[in-house]
């Protein structure tokens, strides 16, 4: 993750500095940094990084100036049965369930129906807690951003138990279980089971947004078109089986269970591009930083749902997410109107995510690239020059 972040910060400020956008046409898309990228040659590298990680399955949407432009699916939803990915297979998206959630909390804000700075205890109590005085401190805002001290799960302990590991608010963990304590409000608050903020969620993102299939509790047509897990070894998972699935089948689990596929999610994605449904100072209070993730050589923040990668000149908000046998990536610019979102059935998509970044950063094979990076260390060699120059300069005039 370190040279992941490290090069695309460099490639970024060469892209800045030196590049602007490009307009696209149907035979290609847009990179990151403007440069085109033919879609058969898109389609070879996608076929190709399947092959390597042994992936049987991917949809993928990239989007240039907040249109999708290209949209992709390949492999099977079912290997064994040589079953094709469609544009109706369904995948589970896993943490990616969290920037969406986070969206979603943010319309009750507006409403004033949850305050982000309220204590959640003063809206409803939290026996699994409660023989912990410190979760009285904890509020939405800590939740969404990974400050509440509890664990990812509680099934990581042996125990079972949840438990505060720091005081909330002055750390970060990252924690599934913040996210179902907000869930658990807000339910309390609305007077609702999770078909109901199921429905809530349709009501106030899905149908507003035109997301045909993308949902937090399965319903029949996701459970009719949704491709088949595969573990490490690309073995089928037997799901019917496991202990995960089977504890969140029917639950509407904010950190984990939402189902949807790239085409449908790019929804959200433009919708998030163009500051639909929530107000100008909702967005930011969404989209600004909360809380520092412990990363030492790079500044990687958490928003109310969103990894924020700073760098040079823009802001970079993007989530993966894996269950198992499923992994999905998305990324996303919003001053650029840029993104990409991607789900496979495989536990090797956060690999093929990060190079199909790198990829689409710049056209690999593009001329354009390397007289880029060429001019840029050239003037940076003018300016250790300079540098240099004036460093001797002002040893001089001490001498003297």
């Amino acid at each position: 993750m370190r040279n992941f972040v490290k090069k695309f910060s460099v490639i970024v400020l060469i892209g800045y500095l030196i590049t602007s956008c490009t307009s696209v046409d149907n035979d290609s898309v847009d990179s990151y940094l403007g440069f085109d990228i033919p879609k058969d040659s898109l389609d070879a590298f996608i076929t190709s990084k399947m092959a390597e990680y042994k992936i049987p399955g991917i949809s993928i949407a990239i989007i240039n100036e907040g249109e999708v432009v290209y949209y992709k699916t390949q492999g099977y939803a079912n290997a064994e049965e040589k079953l094709p990915i469609t544009e109706q297979t369904i995948f589970e998206g896993a943490s990616i369930s969290k920037p969406v959630f986070g969206f979603f909390v943010m319309t009750f804000v507006e409403e004033g129906v949850l305050d982000l700075d309220k204590p959640l205890y003063q809206y409803m109590e939290y026996p699994d807690i409660a023989y912990d005085e410190r979760y009285k401190k904890i509020t939405t805002r800590m939740a969404l951003s990974h400050q509440t001290g509890f664990q990812n799960w509680r099934e990581d302990d042996k125990d079972n138990t949840l438990k505060i590991q720091f005081e909330p608010g002055t750390d970060y963990f990252y924690s599934g279980e913040g996210y179902q304590y907000v869930t658990q409000v807000l339910k309390h608050i609305l007077n609702v089971d999770d078909a109901g903020l199921e429905a809530e969620f349709q009501k106030r993102i899905g149908k507003p947004m035109g997301l045909d299939h993308t949902v937090y509790i399965q319903n029949e047509y996701t459970r009719k078109h949704k491709a088949e897990p595969y573990d490490e070894d690309n073995n089928r998972v037997d799901w019917e089986n496991n202990y995960w699935v089977k504890k969140e089948d029917g639950i509407f689990s904010a950190p984990a269970s939402i189902h949807s596929e790239s085409m449908d999610f790019s929804k959200w994605m433009i919708a998030v591009m163009n500051e639909e449904i929530l107000s100008e100072d909702s967005y930011e209070e969404l989209l600004k930083p909360h809380s520092k993730v412990p990363f030492d050589d790079f500044d990687v923040r958490y928003t109310l749902g969103f990894a924020n990668l700073k760098v040079p000149f823009t802001n970079i908000y993007s989530h993966g997410g894996n269950n198992i046998g499923f992994t999905s990536w998305f990324l996303l610019d919003t001053k650029k109107d840029w993104g990409y979102v991607l789900f496979t059935n495989s536990e090797y998509g956060e690999q093929i995510g990060q190079d199909m970044f790198f990829y689409l950063l710049a056209d690999p094979g593009s001329t354009k690239l390397y007289m880029t990076i060429g001019v840029l260390s050239i003037l940076l060699i003018l300016v250790i020059v300079f540098f240099v120059k004036w460093v001797i300069r002002r040893v001089r005039k001490r001498k003297n």
